[in-house]
């Protein structure tokens, strides 16, 4: 008699923000990605854009990019993930809206709204961004919010802040990731 076998978990599509604004922002960047390949099929990356702080204390620009990843991981084991990938990489919890080394935030995960004391899919502030929107609009142009809005049609709600575009520094986004 043959053994019974579970079903692979069905695959979903999620966004992760990528942002660091401490010590050498490019390879913090790039060591992120490497480590979200293990996550899943890594399915796209935006390009890399440097960015003012918004709401934070005064601080150094940000690099900012979104890998969207294929992963059999639900919401919840994929935000434990990412905090566990920024602690390997030397993230210090510190102030809100403070420096980082690194930090990842989970922004869509396929339909899925959770709304807890802890998580909050789609990303809570992810709208007001356009550190988050610009590269999540690159990098997957059909993204779509869970209540049916296109991620790219948020854009004008957002063109008062900067954001800019960084090129041939060795980000693997340039790499033509699609």
């Amino acid at each position: 008699m043959a053994a019974l076998r579970k079903p692979p978990d069905p695959m979903t599509t999620a966004a992760v923000s990528l942002g660091a604004n401490l010590g050498d922002r490019l390879t913090a960047l790039n060591e992120a990605v490497g480590r979200l390949e293990r996550l899943g099929r890594l399915r796209a990356l935006s390009p890399l854009y440097e960015t003012d702080p918004v709401g934070a204390p005064p601080q150094d620009p940000f690099y900012n990019a979104v890998a969207v990843v294929e992963t059999g991981l639900g919401a919840e084991a994929l935000i434990d993930r990412l905090l566990g990938i920024e602690r390997e990489l030397g993230r210090v919890r510190g102030p809100p809206r403070g420096p980082r080394t690194i930090d990842l935030d989970l922004i869509l995960h396929g339909g899925t709204v959770i709304r807890t004391p802890s998580v909050s899919v789609p990303h809570a502030r992810y709208r007001e961004r356009r550190f988050v929107l610009e590269p999540l609009a690159a990098a997957w142009p059909e993204a779509r919010d869970p209540d049916g809005t296109l991620v790219a049609d948020l854009l004008p709600g957002v063109a008062d802040q900067r954001v800019r575009r960084i090129e041939g520094v060795g980000w693997r986004g340039d790499e033509g990731r699609r």
